[in-house]
């Protein structure tokens, strides 16, 4: 067998969305497994629509997610000599023909054919008539009127489609940019694609496009749909069901780990396991047990698997991603504890990395003190113990958890009052939250001084 090379092919027409990013993971996890390579190919043909935007947008989600391709991005704009030598050629064969009908002739057939209860499809008219170069026209394909196209996909199984069904599809339109159908044949060849790996939505042009392989003589490569997937409503992914951009799941704080996790479980089963590593994936992972039935995006289980992360992956594996929403957040992780001293606490207690670093701003910059809820803990006794715990936290020399713990315990004992007594209030004064880990562990990692100073401008 060839060595497997698999691509990801997306349009830059927008953002680099869900069903995109999971196709290209498959064919990403399928080349690894078979140590192979993967391929990363830019669809920009379309020029209205194409954007330097959307092109940024799709490099930097495939980076976040560490989907690092063997080869590309490779940009079809940049490959248009290419595609007219090959139209020519399918010219000079006889397997393509000029076409200079205009857009009314077409669409009066159309009708034509439709109030006679007939499908819709070019009628071959320009088929022998050897329109001149010279003359504003398309390139089509010559599609056999009879026979059938037969084809094997790894997910939906035996696939016959009869040639009557199809039409001569337009290989290259008047302005010269080359059709889907048509560029999309040619790069997979150039690139010597061994297996396409795409959305379902792809199923009906995949014998028109095994014709110019075979017309090209070219070997055809093993094709896998993939089932599309729908939101919570049981309708088509879109805009309306929430963050459906890579890089807007970013923004929510989701780690990229807990999303390839996610993704890779949406069509895709290795029996009733739902937690894999990136080593699992690659070595488990096969186009066999991908489902037919359309999969639906779950919120819930994506937040179940990030919070799993959250816990389970260590400060370094994570810092790259809080450092990244430290800085959304304009704050400055120089003035407060590390991320190796802040993860072990903190993490556990979050279900995205947004969260948890909107919930430690009193970490690293001042706050504003909620006087309201203070005033539920005020007492003349709470006012002495906390004048009595400035002057001890000052004297303590090594500012560690068991030490500030020491410290709070013997001014409880002094002024018989319990830890929620004193711990509340002091959350509020040093966090402006009652929501914090233990008080000897939140007053560490927010540093004495700032504790002191935050307790003095209370008193």
């Amino acid at each position: 067998m060839n060595k497997v090379r698999t691509r990801f092919a997306p349009s830059p027409t927008g953002y680099l969305h869900v069903g995109g990013v999971r196709t290209a993971l498959f064919s990403w996890l399928y080349a690894k497994h078979f140590h192979g390579e993967f391929v990363l190919r830019i669809e920009d043909t379309d020029k209205a629509r194409s954007t330097a935007e959307s092109v940024a947008a799709i490099i930097d989600g495939m980076a976040w997610l560490n989907l690092e391709a063997h080869a590309g991005p490779i940009y079809q704009s940049q490959r248009f000599e290419r595609y007219a030598c090959v139209a020519q050629e399918l010219i000079a064969k006889d397997f393509a023909y000029r076409c200079d009908c205009t857009v009314e002739r077409l669409e009066r057939v159309r009708e034509e054919q439709i109030a006679s209860g007939k499908k819709p499809r070019y009628d071959g008219h320009c088929r022998d008539k050897h329109v001149a170069a010279e003359v504003s026209h398309v390139i089509r394909f010559k599609t056999p009127y009879a026979g059938e196209v037969h084809f094997h996909d790894i997910v939906y199984g035996d696939i016959t489609v009869a040639n009557q069904e199809l039409d001569d599809l337009v290989l290259v339109r008047t302005d010269g940019i080359p059709t889907y159908n048509f560029a999309v044949v040619i790069d997979d060849l150039d690139m010597s694609i061994t297996h396409v790996i795409r959305g379902d939505d792809h199923i009906n042009n995949t014998p028109r496009q095994i014709h110019i392989y075979r017309a090209l003589k070219a070997d055809v490569p093993i094709f896998a749909h993939l089932p599309m997937i729908l939101g919570n409503d049981g309708k088509r992914l879109s805009k309306r069901h929430g963050a459906i951009s890579i890089l807007n799941f970013r923004e929510e704080g989701y780690l990229p780990e807990a999303l390839l996790n996610y993704l890779v479980r949406l069509g895709w089963s290795n029996g009733d396991q739902e937690i894999f590593s990136l080593e699992e994936m690659i070595s488990k992972f096969n186009l066999e047990h991908v489902s037919r039935s359309a999969c639906a995006f779950d919120y819930d289980k994506l937040r179940w698997l990030n919070q799993y992360y959250m816990k389970t992956l260590t400060p370094q594996a994570t810092k790259t991603e809080w450092l990244w929403h430290m800085r959304k957040q304009n704050l400055e992780f120089k003035h407060g504890p590390t991320w190796e001293e802040l993860a072990p606490v903190q993490a556990p207690r979050y279900k995205t990395m947004k969260e948890l670093v909107t919930q430690s701003h009193y970490f690293y910059e001042e706050i504003a003190i909620n006087y309201n809820e203070l005033d539920a803990f005020a007492s003349e006794a709470l006012t002495n113990a906390l004048h009595e715990l400035v002057i001890s936290f000052s004297q303590v020399k090594e500012w560690q958890a068991n030490n500030i713990n020491a410290a709070i315990k013997n001014i409880l004992k002094v002024h018989d009052l319990k830890m929620p007594n004193l711990a509340q209030p002091l959350r509020l004064l040093v966090s402006g939250t009652l929501m914090t880990p233990s008080i000897d562990i939140t007053l560490q990692l927010i540093g004495k001084e700032r504790v002191i100073n935050r307790i003095k401008r209370y008193l």
